[in-house]
């Protein structure tokens, strides 16, 4: 069907006449007048849908572009090379500052890659001690006035560098710049890719005496007891490999030591020594255990005996602290040495709050060119209440300090943790003619722990008994009414 102009131009009047909200019509003409109709009807047929010119979409021109510029495309592309290997130099950069973990806590400042294969800490501790002393005034030797020292000093002032390296090697730095002097502690290698048993080679303490074997940063009490006095010059740190294993109820380990890292400058060959120890805890739980331990010792000194008159041998005392330089006991010097055989014996409970136990040390001292040998022992008894109700901590043989349940602050009203604590010990080094001294001393101590670092304790002891010592009273007396007044703050991480 073919339509006029006018026609045509009626459609698009139509069509711009109808309201700007729709957007298409149907329109219909008539088939025998030929006009043009919006709605269906008798005769009409559809011509289509149309819509408005404005609404028919726009058609915008393609962009012109500029000419390619092949030399301005490979500096963009060499641009962009750079950026992308400057994003990927920065992402690395990212990963390898994620794989170190740093921390700062209460175990010191710590390093830590992500795998766990390589590990570094700085710890250390500050012992800052004073004390005082009271019936004081005596004399040594029948002659000479004496009385011990009051005052302050640095007891212990220590860096500790431990670390870890391939996940199995581990060492451990220790030093002490205390009396204003710089000496070596720990300085030991460690390796534990065994699973049944950990390996230490350097200078360590023996394996001799749940006593000697805590840190100071743990003990109970400012000084160790009189059972140390046979202890110390014997079993304490000396250079030497140790073999160490344990499982959940038991300890052991035994080690084959030379002497100290102090340097030999005497023309004598080092001494040699061999110490065994082994715990077992039948019950251990949490706040309740029970600790059972048993420890031998065999120790050649320096000059094995050999020497007549040699001066190196063994000497035992008791100082009343580390600064009275006052020695209640002192066995002398005991020379021409074979050998020493020590046994140890050790037993502590703990319940809840309370602990109680002890230790008993036995000395054998072999000696030649027919002088009769001698045999020491010394002892302890402690007891001890956690005021706040903490219990004492148990690792691996050892006591660790207590740490407060709730740390000390004013503002959020934490107490700390306090620590009443007694001991009774004793050391007897008369063996017939022999008259080395025997002494009993009698301990208290009260502690508080303001935080897992922090500490401040207060002790006082007197000797309760005392025999052969080389002090008397002004009037010719035994010294069994010597107190001594201790105070200690500590910092230790």
């Amino acid at each position: 069907m073919k339509l006029s102009k006018l026609q045509f131009v009626v459609i698009i009047i139509l069509g711009t006449s109808i309201s700007s909200g729709a957007f298409a019509i149907d329109l219909y003409v008539d088939k025998k007048t030929k006009q043009i109709y919006a709605e269906p009807g008798t005769g009409r047929e559809l011509l289509g849908s149309f819509k408005r010119v404005e609404d028919a979409p726009l058609k915008t021109a393609a962009p012109v572009l500029p000419p390619r510029n092949r030399r301005t495309e490979l500096q963009a592309k060499a641009e962009n090379a750079r950026l992308i290997s400057k994003v990927d130099a920065l992402e690395e950069r990212v990963k390898k500052t994620e794989n170190i973990k740093v921390k700062l806590d209460k175990k010191g400042l710590q390093a830590e890659t992500a795998d766990g294969n390589f590990k570094f800490r700085i710890g250390g501790r500050i012992q800052a001690d004073a004390s005082v002393s009271s019936n004081d005034k005596l004399i040594q030797g029948g002659t000479t006035p004496v009385e011990a020292n009051n005052g302050t000093e640095i007891r212990r002032g220590r860096l500790a560098f431990e670390g870890t390296f391939f996940k199995d090697w581990n060492f451990r730095s220790q030093i002490d710049f205390a009396d204003n002097d710089v000496s070596v502690k720990d300085m030991k290698l460690s390796y534990s890719g065994f699973q049944f048993m950990k390996t230490t080679f350097g200078q360590q303490k023996q394996a001799f005496s749940r006593e000697l074997q805590e840190s100071s940063n743990d003990l109970m009490f400012i000084e160790r007891s009189l059972m140390n006095v046979l202890n110390a010059p014997i079993v304490d740190r000396a250079v030497g490999i140790n073999l160490a294993s344990h499982g959940k109820k038991w300890t052991g380990q035994i080690g084959a030591y030379g002497e100290s890292v102090t340097p030999n400058k005497t023309s004598m060959d080092e001494g040699w020594g061999v110490s065994s120890r082994v715990t077992y805890t039948p019950i251990v739980e949490k706040t309740k255990f029970i600790h059972l331990g048993i420890a031998g010792n065999f120790r050649e000194p320096s000059d094995s005996g050999q020497i007549s008159g040699s001066t190196s041998g063994v000497s035992y005392s008791y100082e009343t602290t580390h600064m009275s330089d006052l020695f209640p006991i002192d066995s002398g010097r005991i020379t021409n040495i074979n050998n020493i055989k020590m046994l140890g014996i050790e037993a502590n409970g703990v319940y809840g709050p309370f602990s109680v136990g002890g230790e008993y040390t036995h000395s054998w001292i072999d000696r030649n060119l027919g002088m009769k040998s001698l045999g020491f022992h010394g002892w302890y008894g402690e007891a001890s209440w956690t005021l706040t109700g903490e219990s004492r901590k148990y690792r691996q043989g050892t006591f660790r300090r207590l740490e407060p349940t709730r740390a000390f602050s004013l503002s959020n009203g934490g107490l700390g943790a306090w620590e009443l604590a007694a001991r009774v010990a004793g050391v007897d080094m008369n063996d017939g003619a022999f008259k080395g001294g025997m002494m009993k001393n009698f301990t208290v101590a009260l502690n508080w722990y303001a935080n897992s670092n922090v500490r401040f304790m207060f002790g006082y002891d007197r000797i309760i008994d005392i025999k052969n010592s080389p002090l008397t009273t002004r009037k010719g007396g035994k010294p069994d009414g010597l107190n001594t007044f201790m105070f200690r703050s500590q910092i230790a991480f």
